[in-house]
C-alpha cells in the first residue's frame, strides 16, 4: 500500500465543558478532553481491571459553537478525526509536544430530550400514583400501535 492513512474514531464521555476562543477574523476553536475506558480481567489476580485514557478534542468554527451549546461534562459523543501533534515552547523556555484530536466529524451519543422527559416522568410518577381510568387509555393507544406493519 503505497498511501497512508491519519484516522481516529473515539467513542467517550466529556471530562470537562468545551473551553472555546475566539479569534478577531470571527473564527474560533474550541477544546475539551474526552474519556475512554478500557476493562478487562486479569487472569493472574482474577482481577477486574479498568484503565481510562484521555484525548485532548480541538473542534473548529461552527462545529466547535454547536460542541459548546449542545455538548456537557459527562455527555457521551462519537469523534472522529485525525491525529496532530503540536511543538511549543513553554515559559521557562522548553520545547513541549501536544498530542491533540482533531475533530473533522462528531455524533452526540447522550440524547437530552429523553435524558430530561425521563428525570421528569419518574419525578411525576413518584408524585402521583397512576389512576385506572389512564391505565385503560394507555391501553387503548398500545392496542393501535399493535397495527403497525413494522
Amino acid at each position: 500500500m503505497s498511501g497512508t492513512l491519519n484516522k481516529v474514531m473515539l467513542i467517550g464521555h466529556l471530562g470537562d465543558e468545551v473551553k472555546m476562543h475566539y479569534f478577531d477574523d470571527k473564527n474560533c476553536v474550541g477544546r475539551f478532553p474526552l474519556a475512554t475506558n478500557e476493562t478487562y480481567t486479569n487472569k493472574q489476580t482474577n482481577e477486574r481491571v479498568s484503565n481510562t485514557e484521555w484525548h485532548n478534542i480541538v473542534v473548529r468554527n461552527k462545529a466547535a459553537e454547536i460542541c459548546e451549546k449542545y455538548l456537557s461534562k459527562g455527555d457521551k459523543v462519537y469523534i472522529e478525526g485525525r491525529i496532530k501533534t503540536r511543538k511549543w515552547t513553554d515559559d521557562k523556555g522548553m520545547d513541549r509536544y501536544s498530542t491533540e484530536i482533531q475533530c473533522l466529524d462528531f455524533t452526540f451519543l447522550t440524547n437530552k430530550n429523553e435524558q430530561q422527559g425521563g428525570q421528569q416522568m419518574q419525578q411525576t410518577q413518584a408524585q402521583q400514583a397512576p389512576q385506572p381510568q389512564q391505565q385503560s387509555q394507555n391501553n387503548a393507544v398500545t392496542d393501535v400501535d399493535d397495527d403497525l406493519p413494522f
